[in-house]
């Protein structure tokens, strides 16, 4: 799935919305101290009242909020698992049984928790829903609707959610007219941060995809291992994080520890051209082996770069000379000011695309920062003057 196909789904969850259509939903309660069910209950979602609709509207959106590789990760099943999720989760969504879908889910929730337990007592949910999508476009030309052929992609949701315990409070009885501590026993569900969560099956655009599931991360860059392979029976995944550090690496590697910011711009904007000729085709995001990276170094001006020294880089950071790093993570976002310049005077901010507009110089034996700009520079209201010309 790309990030537009998440997009796509992710605003289809709101109340009143015809294209979309949840069933059943199925909420298990698990106790901490023994990981074992304590509850469980099932009911159409459309038997829940309106405020309780909104809140896993909700929910189920942040399930699907986060940038991919990040907080939102496609996996791909594993082979010849035994008990495997994929087959759980296809026949749950093939059913027409609700107590069948319920039995299929249970054995997920005992995958969840067979092995772990958390510090809290924990919810999960499942929904079955189904998500129609006009196949083409409305024409401004022709009386035909956008509507007249639609697209109908069935799916599971999953999200896991902590609870709370209410924190004790001083309240004023206004029938006694007295002070009293408020004494509540109900355990709170976090519905606005889950912990974990899936959405099965993956698709991207029209085609369904069985074989690949999106995992949700409670936190950024923070994917829970033992959940992918253990719970959902994926395969092993890299972060963005994680791309990028190995990019930088191979690079450090193969060019040195040092590099000017022109070149480093250079390599910026090469990939951010990859990207931007896939999208245009609308194509995946691409990905660099080593071949990629040697090119990439060489337009950029690097020296003394050959396909043996970033092959042999590759094996000595990774010990994996065929990995392919995703292109969108070891870029930084190119059109904001995402790289961070941090020196002991000040802290600078700057996009990958004005890179090449600094420089470190030497004046009078001092390393100076230097940053090349078109217009006169303001501080506290005041336009600084010219103390010094050099040549490029």
């Amino acid at each position: 799935m790309n990030k537009k196909d998440v997009a796509n789904i992710r605003k289809q969850f709101k109340l009143d919305n015809d294209l979309l259509k949840i069933g059943d939903i199925f909420n298990v309660y698990i106790r901490k101290d023994s990981s074992e069910i304590y509850h469980q209950e099932s009911q159409p979602f459309s038997m829940l009242d309106r405020e309780q609709q909104e809140l896993f509207m909700s929910n189920f959106k942040k399930v699907l909020t986060g940038q991919l590789d990040v907080k939102l990760f496609e996996v791909k099943f594993r082979e010849q698992v035994e008990n495997h999720t994929r087959f759980i989760l296809y026949d749950g969504l093939q059913t027409d049984d609700v107590e069948d879908w319920k039995e299929q889910m249970l054995l997920i929730v005992e995958k969840m928790f067979r092995d772990v337990q958390y510090e809290k007592d924990m919810v999960v949910t499942f929904i079955r829903g189904e998500y129609e999508k006009p196949t083409k476009r409305k024409s401004e030309v022709t009386e035909e609707s956008e509507r007249d052929e639609m697209y109908s992609y069935s799916f599971i949701l999953c999200s896991m959610n902590q609870t709370e315990q209410p924190k004790k409070s001083l309240v004023f009885d206004y029938i006694e007219k007295e002070f009293k501590s408020s004494v509540v026993v109900d355990s709170i569900i976090n519905l606005t941060s889950p912990a974990a969560g899936f959405l099965y099956p993956a698709y991207t655009e029209n085609a369904v995809d069985v074989n690949h599931i999106l995992y949700s991360a409670g936190k950024a860059n923070q994917p829970d291992y033992h959940f992918i392979e253990d719970v959902l029976n994926g395969e092993e995944i890299a972060t963005a994080q994680e791309d990028k550090a190995v990019f930088e690496e191979i690079v450090k590697d193969v060019a040195g520890e040092e590099v000017d910011a022109y070149t480093l711009s250079n390599v910026y904007e090469e990939i951010n051209r990859m990207i931007q000729d896939e999208e245009d085709e609308e194509e995946e995001t691409p990905t660099l082996d080593y071949k990629d990276v040697e090119r990439v170094l060489k337009v950029s001006g690097v020296e003394d770069v050959n396909t043996d020294k970033v092959e042999m880089a590759f094996k000595k950071v990774i010990d994996d000379e065929k990995y392919e790093l995703k292109a969108s993570s070891i870029l930084p976002k190119y059109n904001s000011k995402s790289i961070k310049i941090e020196t002991k005077v000040a802290n600078i901010s700057i996009s990958p695309k004005d890179l090449k507009y600094v420089r470190q110089v030497t004046i009078d034996g001092k390393r100076c920062l230097l940053i090349e700009v078109d217009e006169d520079t303001m501080i506290e209201g005041f336009k600084l003057i010219p103390e010094a010309s050099l040549s490029r």
